[in-house]
């Protein structure tokens, strides 16, 4: 629950702190004296939106910090420790801080630790709600009756059973849909795809083939040139009659060694001259071997040059290197696979969405006859909520009916509406074609009780929920919240006395004002100035002993 507010330059108020306690506390106070700042306030720390006028004239910053007490609020605790902004020496305290610069701006802090607004959302929904000035306006459309519906059921399972069915179905419909989508494009891809693969594997290239086929391509068209310039060397190097170069290697060996004896350092050439002429030995006999082999092959120049050819082609087909033919074959023998592999898919993913579809329908079934079920309830209990509100000829009709053709969504496929009839002999309808703006507003409080009694969330705040009541009704309005304020931590602004002495406690709002700036403040009050703040109510400014005794009168009552 909500221990200790304290708010600093947020629009009219300046500085105020309250403390606060269980059961139903009423906050009353002249109109446009800021009785709704409070709430505000407390918006701030459950993720509202912040503005920039929202900062007093004059401030830097407006902050609230709001102190709640979580020790039976399992869900906050595990949202804090999940998080990890749990306070490690107290687990039962959650600390929400808010500043707000005057661009606008704000800064969000949950035990003294930066979060965003998003984060702070989701903590502040297991913290406190609140409900509006003209709440009870939603409870005409569908979606929220509908929530109502749920809340009341308690069938928190059964929604997570059918969102999760649908979360699976969702999935893999929007995977069949674009495989559908895409399945005339992957068709005529296949078709390209498995033309040029069957063109590829009939020419089957090998991998680093193409160097080679160049290597030979150039011998074997080249042969007799080859011949002859071999032929030229080795009659150069051996067979010449004239002068060869072994011959002539040989010669100036024998030339040396006859004057080697007279210097020393001729041996050194002669050294060199011998292995010369071995290494020239050497490659001609290798020159001879290779003469030896060569040979015009016209068939096999024929082979080598179409084969060139077609690779040279291909190449230029694909717009690819010819060495990058062998892998160019591979990568598109890979893509016409796995296109097959999703023409074979689309047909198991068929049958795997119909049987998620099925699966769904079952999750949605099971949830709709927990809401039929609810809804005989939750009816008897809303028209018992709204006869006591001075309606005692109402008819409630809480229906639940399933679309024919529903388009599947998280929330199932049923449209709850609620019919209602508030006159004898008028026939029962929809809310917004029967009701006038007095009769919602009991309505709709029924229905905010209601739907908020059985919650998890501890504190709740209501924010002039009684507009358009008066007299005995307002007396039955407060004793229904305070009913509500037993079991939990409930606020409500209120312009109603009858409302007011219900409260298990009371604050009022004042405005006072310099004539330069103005000031809101909070205070909480004592038994006797509660006393006097409902004789207000009941009177206007001026206090009457009628009016007092009428207030003490209330708060026996």
């Amino acid at each position: 629950m909500l221990v200790h507010i304290a708010i600093k330059n947020l629009a009219i108020v300046k500085k105020v702190e309250l403390t606060l306690g269980l059961g139903l506390t009423a906050i009353t106070g002249e109109t446009g004296a800021g009785k709704s700042i409070a709430l505000d306030a407390l918006g701030l720390c459950l993720g509202e939106r912040a503005e920039s006028n929202m900062v007093r004239d004059g401030a830097d910053k407006a902050e609230v910090v709001a102190h709640f007490d979580i020790a039976k609020v399992k869900s906050a605790r595990e949202f804090l420790s999940e998080h990890e902004l749990q306070q490690d020496d107290n687990l039962d305290e959650c600390f929400i801080r808010r500043v707000i610069s005057p661009e606008g701006r704000s800064k969000a802090f949950v035990n003294g630790i930066p979060v965003n607004l998003s984060q702070l959302k989701a903590l502040g929904s297991k913290l406190a709600f609140i409900h509006s000035q003209h709440a009870h306006y939603q409870f005409l459309k569908p979606e929220f009756q509908r929530k109502v519906l749920d809340q009341y059921a308690q069938h928190s399972s059964i929604l997570l059973q059918v969102a999760q069915s649908h979360k699976t179905y969702s999935h893999t419909y929007k995977q069949l849909k674009q495989l559908e989508a895409q399945q005339q494009q992957r068709l005529d891809r296949c078709q390209l795809l498995s033309y040029q693969v069957k063109e590829l594997d009939e020419f089957s290239i090998a991998e680093d083939e193409f160097a080679t086929l160049e290597n030979d391509f150039k011998k074997l068209s080249n042969t007799q040139e080859l011949i002859d310039n071999t032929e030229f060397a080795v009659h150069t190097l051996k067979t010449s009659d004239d002068a060869n170069a072994l011959s002539l290697l040989q010669k100036s060996i024998k030339s040396l060694n006859n004057v080697a004896h007279f210097d020393e350092g001729v041996n050194g050439i002669i050294e060199s001259l011998q292995n010369a002429l071995i290494q020239a030995e050497d490659a001609c006999n290798e020159l001879e071997h290779y003469q030896e082999r060569i040979e015009a092959d016209p068939e096999q120049l024929a082979y080598i040059e179409t084969r060139y050819s077609s690779a040279m082609d291909l190449a230029r087909k694909h717009q690819v290197r010819p060495e990058a033919l062998y892998e160019t074959h591979l990568a598109l023998a890979q893509e016409y696979q796995s296109l097959m592999a999703q023409e074979d898919s689309l047909t198991v993913l068929t049958d795997e969405v119909q049987t998620n579809y099925q699966h769904y329908l079952a999750a949605s079934k099971k949830l709709s006859a927990s809401r039929t079920k609810a809804a005989k309830l939750l009816s008897t209990e809303i028209q018992q909520s709204i006869r006591e509100m001075n309606l005692p000829h109402a008819s409630v009709d809480v229906r639940v009916k399933q679309e024919l053709e529903p388009t599947p969504t998280a929330l199932g496929n049923d449209i709850v509406q609620i019919y209602l009839s508030v006159n004898p002999g008028q026939a029962s309808d929809l809310m917004d074609k029967v009701v006038s703006g007095g009769e919602l507003s009991r309505i709709g409080l029924a229905l905010q009780v209601i739907s908020a009694k059985d919650t998890l969330i501890p504190t709740m705040v209501f924010d002039e929920v009684d507009t358009g009541i008066s007299g005995p009704t307002a007396s039955l309005v407060g004793r229904l919240l305070r009913r509500l304020g037993e079991k939990a931590q409930v606020m409500c602004v209120t312009h109603l006395p009858q409302v007011a002495a219900q409260a298990h406690n009371q604050l009022f709002v004042s405005k006072v004002t310099d004539g330069k700036t103005t000031e809101t403040t909070l205070l909480k009050l004592s038994k006797e100035e509660r006393i006097n703040e409902i004789a207000r109510l009941l009177a206007g400014d001026e206090l009457t002993d009628t009016a007092i005794a009428n207030a003490k009168d209330l708060l026996k009552m």
